[in-house]
């Protein structure tokens, strides 16, 4: 028989009451349903009646998932073993900043397509992707359709909003020009830290990924051919730990062909950071040595380069760009050197060439004066 208990909570009286409802056929434990929150014994009382009334005629089913937030738990666990950790951490920011806020606490049998149109267009309103957040909402209503908790997957049956607003041409702008460059890596040569006048030249001339670069090892350079082995990244996984994954690209492991500069410059550093580190009690001459470490050589945090890129732009009123955006201005600038698409996709590590071709889009305005420049010679009037 079930008995009613009152607990206390915030202060409050409650009333509660845990039932037997039967065997689990398929491990053969008792099965028991709790149910709590009653603000009266006689509310409690009714709803144990009710709950005795629809077992009596078979009518119950006890339910281990409820809500969309029930779901997605189930559905992130399993998600959890396809991605890389840092895919993962970013998948559950979004649900945790966006999708369980707004639709986390719905019965997930109750969802339609109106309700689901209602956030989407509430998304389309304040986030620039949109998209992503719908589409990871729609995963779960997928999972949920697998274990045959609904039929129908609602998100895959809204109405997609479309922006008519016109882009500024200024915010996409994160690059530098031939002449920026040059200048950026002057400004950053009188400061006094080689160590970060070393990553960004790096990752101008080279245009890798930051993670790259920060995951790099003194084995993955060879000086004498002047070449870079490039195989793994640094990410950020749970607890924001840092740790080293494969690259994005596919075949994992790409080597490219580097200036002679660049290279006098990375082999200057390499004695520094010998020296520097020395005096630490650090001994930097092992094959596995980062080429670029914090004080106590260990990883250095991928957000410390945005405190160095901000800091000589500050100080020397230059255009503002992103770290990342040293890697459109490598790209932008290959293409204004002459080579081709499957060049700079192959250099740059790019998988689908659709990527290269976005970052073409954005051509250095000197390539733009150019062309206007082409025109009115060829008109001649």
């Amino acid at each position: 028989m079930a008995s009613i208990q009152s607990y206390t909570k915030n202060g409050k009286k409650f009333y509660k009451f845990q039932m037997y409802i039967g065997t689990d056929p398929l491990t053969g434990k008792r099965l028991k349903t709790t149910r709590s929150g009653f603000a009266t014994k006689k509310e409690a009382q009714l709803a144990l009646s009710r709950l005795q009334l629809e077992i009596e005629r078979g009518d119950f089913r006890k339910k281990s998932v409820d809500t969309f937030n029930d779901i997605y738990v189930l559905w992130i666990e399993q998600y959890k073993n396809t991605v890389e950790a840092s895919t993962f951490v970013k998948t559950t920011g979004i649900f945790k900043n966006h999708i369980l806020p707004s639709m986390g606490n719905y019965k997930i049998e109750k969802v339609n397509v109106q309700t689901c149109q209602k956030h989407i267009n509430e998304w389309f309103k304040k986030l620039k992707k949109y998209r992503t957040v719908k589409s990871y909402a729609s995963k779960v209503f997928d999972y949920a359709v697998t274990l045959g908790i609904i039929t129908d997957n609602p998100m895959k049956r809204v109405t997609m909003p479309k922006s008519l607003d016109i882009p500024n041409e200024d915010e996409s702008i994160n690059y530098y020009t031939k002449e920026q460059l040059i200048h950026f890596l002057k400004c950053l040569e009188n400061e006094n830290n080689y160590k970060a006048y070393t990553l960004f030249r790096l990752l101008s001339f080279s245009g890798m990924r930051k993670g790259e670069a920060l995951a790099l090892q003194w084995n993955d350079l060879n000086f004498k051919d002047g070449e870079i082995r490039i195989n793994k990244a640094l990410a950020r996984g749970e607890n924001n730990q840092l740790y080293v994954k494969a690259t994005k690209t596919k075949g994992s492991i790409r080597t490219i062909k580097m200036d002679n500069v660049t290279m006098d410059i990375l082999d200057v550093w390499k004695k520094q950071q010998k020296q520097d580190y020395l005096k630490l009690g650090i001994n930097t001459l092992k094959p596995n040595q980062l080429v670029f470490s914090n004080e106590q050589n260990e990883y250095l945090q991928p957000t410390k380069t945005r405190k160095w890129i901000v800091q000589v732009q500050e100080k020397y009123n230059l255009e503002k760009i992103t770290t990342h955006g040293l890697r459109h201005t490598h790209c932008s600038l290959l293409f204004e050197a002459g080579a081709t698409i499957k060049e700079v996709q192959d250099r740059l590590g790019h998988t689908d060439v659709q990527t290269t071709m976005n970052i073409y889009t954005h051509v250095t305005e000197k390539a733009k004066e150019a062309a206007a420049e082409k025109f009115a010679k060829y008109m001649d009037f």
